[in-house]
């Protein structure tokens, strides 16, 4: 036996090592955070989704925008039963849940391919309207002369890209409060922009509403100009139309990525950043490019702000041309700003997307190399930061030919995604949802999801007719969704036995082990007003986090997860800690709940010979208000509380009296004691 505290033996006791686990993406964000971070990629669509439609399907081109940006509305109400019924959330685990594995690695492979567009199309936007601003300036100073748009634009977006680089190898919290700043940011100049819009449709005569007929080009036409009989298909036109108009969707699959940060509640904080999307993208997108196409020129839209469309509604305002060309300066500031963090959202996307494959063993462990300072998935961040400048440079800025490519990774990770969503009702129907998407009928022990299913008719309507319309998505699309699922097979085969241990055993997280001088040093990131220490060993009980983590109502409580590694040769005599613990499913389990629930938490572990003088010495370096543990499978929970007292009572000894409540817990049962 160890030796007893009531003995005064504490001369025998001693800690070696002290070690902070730490992870990826161990830090939780607020609901408003979270919607920042969606929008800065999906409301960020509103600065060249316009224009790219207008090119494609003419003058009619704000009608379908603002139906498209409707249909939103249902797409996320899928999302969230997704995110539902999966913790860790993304497009993987679902339609590998739902369709197989074959199917989520071509979901993989469809929607990486919208994250790598994402970053290339966005940082080439935002160039393309700060430097239709310098002309504007230059034209209003009769300067003479003007810029070329692109090669600034291909400098621009290049320069982004290396910047959000630095920022994403730092972590999540640093981007998501940018991206909080930046919607808050757009929010004020889309107010201003949408009153003084709606005054000036007052002010002007002769406003007329734009046509609701489509008029393709040859090119918006791509193989369909060849299939004859389509054009007496009336419909067909309508869904042609919307296809070229999809792109404006793009980004809203973030929402799942997303959802591991959420802090607790976590589906209550979804729902909230959805209705934030939704509004603001319908106000945003859909609003401001219908006021665009009330009110700038015809002749100058189709020509001089077509890759800027919403700097063209500031200047085709009422009112001086220098207040106009200060309204555009904000539209333009906040363009840059809101696309550039189109590219940092898109770099965390393919990043969270590429993790998960990562976990299920498809890809090796070297993408999952965590760095070594601020623990990001450095290695998946460079490679995809490279691929996105590579993307700048071979397209040469010309947005309309990303646009049409852009479209095909949305529209099929929307078919295999919310199609897994709809086959998994009747595959796992008795599994719990904390929402389903409304629009359900009863037939015998099945609920069926009516309004999933028609939400998945008229996405597959609509990436059929892409594959048909659409000659650069199709091929470059497929092109690509093959290179990568080539690339994922053949990793899988090499990974072969790495991937089949991490089924058999499930999800393990990817750890830093940072080792500290001393417990006060390995505590000193703590920054909450109070704290809670829970001792776990079992990684099969997560029962007393799992309570703590329900029972807490604020993010100012810092949560100790404690793990004491008994040291072999130290023993004397029996520890009750000689069973083997695998320290890394412990502490995989450990993270797994505090995301379930939101709260972030710190693992760490000491390495030492006595578990009781271990957890006490903790408490009091912390300064925990309270110590819970489980019931230990060595002693009873009366004897385990017993020794725990003993062991504080004699570090406590001649110290100033420290109030605090120790807790063994288990299911349906507790025992508590105050000091």
């Amino acid at each position: 036996m160890n030796p007893d505290p009531a003995q005064g033996q504490t001369n025998k006791f001693k800690l070696k090592g002290v070690v902070v686990m730490t992870t990826a993406m161990l830090t939780f964000i607020t609901f408003w955070k979270a919607a920042a971070i969606v929008l800065c990629d999906f409301g960020s669509s509103a600065f060249y989704a316009g224009g790219i439609a207008m090119k494609a399907i003419g003058p009619a081109f704000p009608w379908y925008i603002l139906a498209i940006m409707i249909f939103a509305g249902p797409i996320l109400l899928m999302y969230i039963e997704a995110c539902s019924m999966f913790t860790r959330g993304g497009i993987f685990p679902v339609v590998r849940a739902g369709l197989g594995e074959n199917a989520a690695k071509a979901a993989t492979a469809a929607i990486l391919f919208d994250f790598l567009l994402t970053g290339p199309i966005s940082g080439i936007s935002a160039g393309q309207y700060i430097v239709g601003f310098i002309n504007s300036v230059l034209e209003y100073f009769n300067a003479g002369i003007s810029l070329n748009g692109d090669g600034f634009s291909i400098l621009f977006a290049i320069g982004v890209t290396i910047y959000f680089w630095q920022q994403n190898i730092k972590g999540i919290e640093d981007s998501s409060d940018k991206n909080a700043r930046i919607i808050k940011f757009s929010v004020m100049i889309c107010a201003v922009l949408v009153v003084w819009a709606i005054i000036t449709l007052f002010i002007k005569d002769n406003v007329k509403l734009p046509p609701l007929t489509p008029h393709f080009t040859e090119a918006s036409l791509g193989w369909a100009a060849d299939i004859p009989f389509l054009k007496y298909i009336g419909v067909f036109g309508v869904v042609m139309a919307l296809g070229h108009s999809v792109l404006a969707l793009s980004g809203i699959e973030t929402l799942a990525q997303v959802f591991r940060e959420i802090e607790y509640p976590k589906i209550q904080n979804l729902k909230k950043a959805a209705l934030i999307i939704f509004v603001f993208a319908l106000v945003f997108t859909g609003g401001l490019t219908f006021l665009a196409a009330l009110l700038i020129p015809e002749d100058l839209m189709a020509g001089k702000y077509q890759d800027n469309l919403l700097a063209g509604l500031a200047m085709s305002l009422s009112g001086p041309t220098f207040l106009k060309l200060i309204l555009q300066a904000c539209v333009v500031a906040a363009g840059a700003v809101m696309l550039s963090g189109a590219v940092n959202t898109s770099v965390i996307g393919a990043n969270g997307l590429m993790s998960r494959m990562a976990e299920t063993g498809i890809l090796t462990d070297w993408f999952r190399k965590i760095h070594p300072k601020h623990g990001t998935t450095y290695h998946m961040i460079n490679m995809i930061c490279m691929m996105q400048i590579l993307v700048i440079l071979f397209s040469r800025g010309n947005l309309y030919l990303i646009g049409q490519a852009y479209a095909f990774g949305v529209l099929w990770s929307f078919v295999f995604e919310l199609s897994s969503i709809v086959v998994l009702r009747f595959k796992e129907r008795e599994k719990k949802r904390e929402f389903i998407m409304p629009l359900n009928f009863k037939f015998d022990h099945y609920l069926i999801p009516v309004g999933g299913i028609l939400v998945v008719l008229v996405v597959v309507a609509l990436a059929l007719t892409n594959l048909i319309t659409k000659q650069i998505a199709t091929v470059t699309g497929i092109s690509f969704a093959a290179f990568f699922f080539l690339i994922f097979n053949v990793s899988e085969r090499m990974n072969a036995q790495k991937a089949n241990d991490i089924f058999e055993e499930g999800h393990r997280e990817k750890l830093n082990h940072i080792e500290a001088d001393s417990l006060e040093k390995a505590l000193s990131n703590l920054e909450g007003s109070s704290r809670i220490l829970v001792a776990m060993r079992d990684p099969e009980n997560m029962y007393p986090l799992d309570t703590i983590l329900k029972e807490m109502k604020d993010d100012d409580t810092d949560v100790i997860v404690l793990y004491v590694k008994p040291v072999e040769h130290w023993r004397i005599g029996k520890t009750g800690m000689a069973r083997s613990v695998d320290e890394n499913e412990l502490f995989t389990n450990i993270i797994l709940t505090a995301e379930k629930y939101g709260h972030h938490v710190f693992p760490i572990e000491i390495n030492s010979n006595e578990v009781f003088y271990a957890i006490s010495q903790t408490a009091i370096a912390a300064k925990v208000k309270e110590i819970v543990m489980g019931v230990s499978g060595s002693y009873g929970a009366h004897d385990q509380m017993e020794r725990l007292v003993m062991a504080w009572g004699v570090l406590q000894n001649g110290q100033p009296h420290i109030p605090m409540t120790a807790r063994i817990l288990w299911e349906g049962r507790e025992v508590s004691y105050k000091f």
